[in-house]
C-alpha cells in the first residue's frame, strides 16, 4: 500500500535535509514524501524537488501543517514524522511494518534519543513504557495511521500543543496502537537546551494540566 510520509517543518533546514536524504528512496518503492513548511519566508525547497519531494506551505502549527499534508497526500497510510527524527534501521524495516496496517489501525515506533549519557536511556525507556501502558503516543514516536481511520476521527484537532495526545485519545477509542519493534531516533536538543530535570518536570506538568482541562493555548505559552 502506498505510504505518504508527512513532515511538518519550521526552521529545520539542516535536520530536514538530513532526513529527506535518508528517505530519498521512498519514490522507488512507490511512496511519497510531503514536507509542510510553516514559514513561507523560509525557502527550504533547495535540492528537495529534484529528489521527488513535494513541498507545500501551511500556517505554523503542527496540527495545521500535518492536516495540510494529509489533504495533499495520495497514500493509503499516513506516516507523520518530525523533522528532527532519524532512522535507526534501513528504511525497508519501517515501510514493511507500516504497510501491513488495516483500515482501522494506527501505531507508533519506540523511541531512542541521540545522546550517549545514561540519563537518556532512562528517559527513552520511560517514554516507551508509558506509551505502551496508556496507549497514548507522542509526536516524537511518529504516528502512522490508515487514511480511512484518519478521516474517520477528523484528522488532528487544530490546537497549539498536545495535538498528538489528543489524536491518540481519539484513535484508541477505536483501536489500540500497534507498536513497532523498530526504533526511531529523536533529537536530544529539547532536554539539552532546557535542562534534563527541568524539561521532564515541565512535560509532566503540561500533561497533567491538559488532563484536567487547561486550554492548549495556555499550555503553549507555558511550553514556550
Amino acid at each position: 500500500m502506498k505510504i505518504s510520509i508527512i513532515i511538518p517543518a519550521y526552521h529545520e533546514r539542516q535536520n530536514l535535509a538530513n532526513l529527506v536524504n535518508r528517505l530519498e528512496i521512498m519514490a522507488r518503492y512507490g511512496h511519497e514524501i510531503i514536507v509542510v513548511n510553516g514559514d513561507i519566508t523560509d525557502d527550504i525547497t533547495q535540492g528537495m524537488l529534484d529528489s521527488g519531494v513535494t513541498v507545500i506551505h501551511a500556517d505554523k502549527g503542527r496540527a495545521k501543517q500535518m492536516n495540510a499534508g494529509a489533504r495533499q497526500a495520495s497514500g493509503i497510510i499516513y506516516w507523520f514524522l518530525h523533522a528532527d527524527s532519524d532512522l535507526l534501521h534501513p528504511l525497508e524495516h519501517y515501510l514493511h511494518f507500516i504497510s501491513i496496517l488495516n483500515r482501522n489501525q494506527w501505531g507508533r515506533f519506540n523511541l531512542k534519543i541521540d545522546a550517549s549519557a545514561f540519563i537518556y536511556r532512562i528517559i527513552e525507556t520511560m517514554i516507551n513504557f508509558r506509551s505502551a501502558l496508556t496507549g497514548i503516543s507522542t509526536g516524537d514516536q511518529s504516528l502512522f495511521i490508515h487514511k480511512d481511520l484518519f478521516d474517520r476521527v477528523g484528522g488532528f484537532t487544530d490546537i497549539e500543543i498536545m495535538e498528538d495526545i489528543d489524536m491518540s485519545r481519539k484513535l484508541k477509542k477505536i483501536s489500540r496502537p500497534v507498536i513497532a519493534r523498530t526504533c526511531l531516533i529523536t533529537s536530544a536538543r529539547r532536554w539539552q537546551n532546557g535542562g534534563v530535570l527541568r524539561t521532564i518536570l515541565l512535560m509532566w506538568k503540561l500533561r497533567l494540566y491538559y488532563f484536567f482541562g487547561v486550554a492548549p493555548e495556555k499550555l503553549a505559552k507555558m511550553y514556550d
